[in-house]
């Protein structure tokens, strides 16, 4: 009794007290505590709320995301005011749910309430985000101008610039910026923030030098929108430049600005100045981490990548959906699929697994080590799906040739309505159909692209399609596409032919083509490995027990070189009783017959496949790595020993994956 009577004495009874109570719930992001003022308040001034309590519960649950309480609260305020109704609009709106917003919104109006210059800022959030080709923003821009909010606040013209670059209306955001007579760094880091987010780099270059011409000031908004626009344009000498003026500002001591510093110098390919950057940072946060990740994936830096990512938890930070993501690119990367599978639990139990960005690189990364079938079911249960999502899946069935399936999906994707094709996914159809062997159908789709989806081809398309018809020996005819091009053709363009007119003997071609390589990149060496049978330079690779065992050809270096000769001469004459005849055409010239056939079965591929059958027990599939592509008698003899061994064999060269078993290969002798 005695601790009731107390707790009754130090309950807040007074309005003034119950409202520091709800915002300390929201600065807790307790809604525990939340209800607790609320039940608090309904025991000591009951019966009726009185509306300033009310527009504070309302506040209350708009701000913890609890769209039902908060719609009671509103609901259960007998004489709701216009600070309860914006603070419903403020909170649906800044949760990504613009229909109930701009519902509320009606709502008010029709109760006589006028919008104050707190209402229409979110009232334009939520626009921002309705239904495309919805006529609510100018609707609500009507309203403004009608209560004199517009143009001459600052505050309310912004949200509805802003309103009007997301939406895609960039004529009314552009005549609305040129009305306001007080253009504020706000405003300008709108026309700045949405060109970046839009594409537009140049546009925010243009309108950053707009406000130093004006006499405003950049904020750490400004300067990451520059860096930003520096890195989508690739503008490494102007960025160098900006770098400069942002120590001299003293805007380097900002944790933001120096992680657009980092992911700037990332997409301009200079990691090295990246990392500097990094390094020099006292205070670091999870993107800074994931900034440099991102760094090291996308110039190639594989193994730095996931130690980047593995010194990001070391550190403490806890895995998020950008820095999972960013580090399963470095898995596909590696093809490292022991890595993957580790980051795919790490997902799981973070709860980050369903999140479209993750879901999206588990797809990639688990086409890209060639488990498809993994793939597919991570695909398929994804609730959401975006155009990175569909790619990554078409991707998927295009590393292992199969045609048919990605020809499936991409009719899904089309039919689905959720996304567009892009340039991407028309590269991964189309070789995919090269790889399958679907010349047809590839070959129609570059023909219509531009007519079926509005996407003029690129250099990458027109390399497929010439990789396309070499494949299936019409070589000339794929010369005839080069000689079409409205642009210079390309290495991957002369390359392709070449590899094609390597596979069928065409020899008068494959010179024009290798004139042409040397031309564009005369020390490229995989030019003159096509040419002269460099294949002694090939390497392969096998990991077992995290340990990466790389072989060359002729390798005699290797701890079990007595055992893998071995087996190697016992599954020569294993194969040689089945059928098996060495193709010497690739050999080097200089050498006899019989030098030749043990020549061959010196290739690297070989060398690892041997050491895969000693130490990988049966059942589990042996995984080789390649740099260059598997040659023609690998993949014959792959064949063979499939079969003899009873064992699943996945080769992944430069060019797709095979899986060899039971005496066939998955690509059909088609790549």
């Amino acid at each position: 009794m005695r601790r009731a009577a107390a707790a009754a004495a130090v309950a807040p009874a007074d309005p003034q007290l119950l409202a520091a109570a709800f915002e300390s719930a929201i600065a807790s992001r307790s809604p525990r505590l939340g209800r607790a003022a609320h039940a608090r308040a309904l025991r000591l001034i009951a019966p009726a709320l009185p509306p300033f309590i009310c527009a504070h519960l309302v506040n209350l649950y708009s701000k913890l995301d609890l769209p039902a309480a908060a719609a009671a609260a509103l609901a259960s305020d007998p004489h709701p005011t216009v600070v309860s109704y914006t603070a419903f609009i403020s909170g649906a709106a800044q949760h990504g749910r613009p229909l109930p917003a701009l519902s509320a919104f009606a709502g008010m109006l029709r109760l006589g309430l006028r919008p104050n210059d707190f209402t229409f800022p979110s009232a334009f959030k939520a626009a921002a985000s309705a239904p495309l080709r919805s006529t609510i923003g100018p609707q609500v821009h009507s309203l403004a101008i009608r209560f004199g909010y517009l143009p001459v606040d600052p505050f309310v013209s912004c949200a509805a610039l802003d309103m009007y670059f997301k939406t895609g209306r960039l004529k009314l955001a552009r005549h609305l910026f040129g009305e306001m007579p007080n253009r504020n760094v706000v405003a300008w880091n709108a026309v700045m923030t949405n060109a970046v987010l839009d594409g537009r780099p140049l546009e925010t270059i243009e309108a950053y030098f707009g406000l130093r011409e004006a006499g405003g000031l950049p904020n750490v908004v400004s300067v990451c929108a520059f860096f930003n626009a520096c890195a989508g344009a690739m503008y490494l000498s102007l960025g160098e430049q900006f770098h400069g003026f942002v120590v001299k500002c003293g805007f380097e001591m900002d944790v933001s600005v120096l992680n657009s510093m980092v992911d700037f110098y990332g997409k301009c390919r200079c990691a090295g100045k990246a990392r500097a950057v990094f390094d020099g940072m006292g205070v670091r946060n999870s993107v800074s981490w994931c900034s440099m990740v991102a760094a090291y994936a996308q110039n190639g830096a594989e193994e730095e990548a996931f130690a980047a990512y593995l010194g990001a938890r070391r550190s403490g930070e806890e895995p998020t959906d950008f820095m999972v993501s960013s580090a399963l690119t470095t898995c596909a990367g590696l093809l490292g699929l022991h890595l993957g599978r580790a980051l795919h639990a790490v997902a799981v139990r973070s709860c980050i697994d369903a999140n479209i960005f993750v879901a999206s690189a588990l797809v990639d990364m688990y086409g890209k080590c060639g488990c498809v079938e993994d793939a597919e079911q991570i695909f398929y249960e994804t609730p959401q799906r975006n155009l990175v999502t569909w790619n990554a899946m078409i991707g998927g069935y295009a590393h292992i040739g199969d045609a048919q399936n990605a020809l499936l999906v991409f009719d899904d994707m089309i039919r689905s309505g959720e996304t567009a094709p892009n340039y991407i996914t028309l590269v991964n159809v189309i070789t995919s159909c090269s790889r399958g062997g679907l010349t047809k159908d590839g070959y129609e789709l570059f023909e219509t692209m531009r007519e079926r989806f509005g996407i003029e081809p690129r250099t990458e398309h027109y390399a497929c399609v010439v990789d396309l018809l070499g494949r299936a020996g019409m070589e000339e005819q794929a010369y005839e596409v080069i000689q079409g091009m409205p642009m210079r053709p390309s290495i991957s363009v002369w390359g392709a032919l070449l590899g094609a007119c390597k596979m069928h003997g065409k020899t008068e071609l494959g010179r024009i083509a290798a004139e042409k390589l040397f031309e564009l990149d005369p020390q490229d060496s995989g030019n003159h490995v096509l040419l002269s049978n460099m294949f002694a330079s090939a390497g392969s690779w096998v990991t077992w027990k995290n340990v990466v065992h790389v072989f060359r050809a002729k390798d005699t270096k290797h701890e079990m070189y007595n055992e893998i000769q071995a087996l190697l001469s016992k599954l020569r004459k294993q194969m040689q009783a089945a059928g098996y005849m060495p193709d010497t055409q690739y050999s080097l010239y200089d050498l006899e017959e019989e030098e030749k056939e043990s020549e061959v079965f010196q290739h690297s591929e070989k060398l690892a496949l041997a050491f895969g059958l000693i130490c990988i027990p049966p059942g589990v599939p042996i995984r080789i790595m390649k740099n260059l592509r598997i040659c023609v008698d690998c993949h014959r003899a792959f064949k063979f020993i499939s079969g003899i061994v009873g064992r699943e064999i996945i080769v992944r060269d430069n060019n797709r994956f095979h899986h060899f078993k039971q005496y066939q290969c998955s690509c059909g002798d088609y790549w």
